[in-house]
């Protein structure tokens, strides 16, 4: 008989425990090309996917595939280098499985980053925006099917996705760091193609400052589970712009190599603030 998915979690904590037997306090999601955060972290212990019960394995460039488990400003923090889409064949249950099991694990706060096309006309290559909100609509809710009450409410309450309290702290810090801050909404889509023109006009007509293949479905599940979430777009390309250029995942991973510094001196002030 097929393993339920609390069950499934639970084999997974306990393998992760039985290797790693601290808990952390702070999970982090590392985007595409924002891996390098993981240098920052003192390493107590690395944990390939593949070798972890019940979880997918990473099949995209830029992203490494293994659990990070160690301290970052002398807080405990599991972090996941390399994370799971959509559009790699996953189910969005499989998607957001990783945040469960760091759920499980212990966390008390969850920090995402990603690589995001930019449409607000405002908006450049390499800036950092705050996401205060995100349109799910266009991709698939993890939380289809029957719900598991020992994982949240049948029916998650949205209003607040992005903890008001971890955006204050953050644009302290930035404030503090000199770095200058975008804040806008996230639309999340499937991908695997980056958006046609039409597209990127009806998502930014829809309310999206920036539009990624990521993000919206881990974080409805890390709210289904009551677990506070922060998450930060780099806007890697510009979707909406007057040239006839194209957009390469080369490209996207080099500007998110640049902008990365930023990020990851706002996530290390922020960890230590938690």
């Amino acid at each position: 008989m097929a393993l339920t998915i609390i069950e499934q979690i639970s084999e997974s904590v306990a393998f992760l425990k039985k290797n790693y037997p601290d808990q952390p306090t702070v999970g982090i999601v590392l985007g595409s090309g924002l891996g390098n955060l993981a240098k920052e972290i003192e390493v107590e212990k690395e944990i390939s996917y593949r070798d972890i019960p019940h979880f997918p394995v990473s099949t995209v460039e830029g992203h490494h595939g293994k659990l990070i488990f160690g301290k970052i400003n002398g807080k405990r923090v599991v972090a996941m280098a390399g994370r799971f889409h959509y559009y790699e064949g996953y189910t969005a249950q499989q998607v957001v499985f990783p945040i469960r099991v760091m759920k499980f694990l212990g966390i008390s706060a969850l920090l995402i980053s990603n690589a995001a096309g930019g449409m607000n006309p405002a908006f450049k290559i390499g800036d950092l925006m705050i996401i205060k909100d995100h349109i799910s609509l266009f991709t698939v809710n993890p939380l289809l099917g029957k719900n598991d009450e020992e994982l949240g409410l049948r029916f998650p309450d949205m209003s607040e996705p992005y903890k008001k309290g971890l955006i204050q702290k953050v644009k302290k810090i930035a404030a503090r760091l000199n770095i200058p801050l975008r804040e806008g909404v996230y639309a999340g889509v499937t991908g695997p193609t980056f958006e046609t023109r039409a597209e990127y006009k009806l998502l930014h007509i829809a309310g999206a400052d920036v539009v990624g293949m990521s993000t919206v479905q881990e974080v409805i599940a890390a709210v289904h589970m009551g677990l506070p979430v922060f998450a930060i777009s780099v806007i890697t390309d510009l979707g909406i712009r007057d040239e006839e250029n194209t957009i390469t995942h080369e490209e996207v991973l080099q500007a998110a190599n640049e902008a990365e510094p930023k990020l990851t001196a706002i996530f290390k002030e922020l960890i230590n603030e938690l």
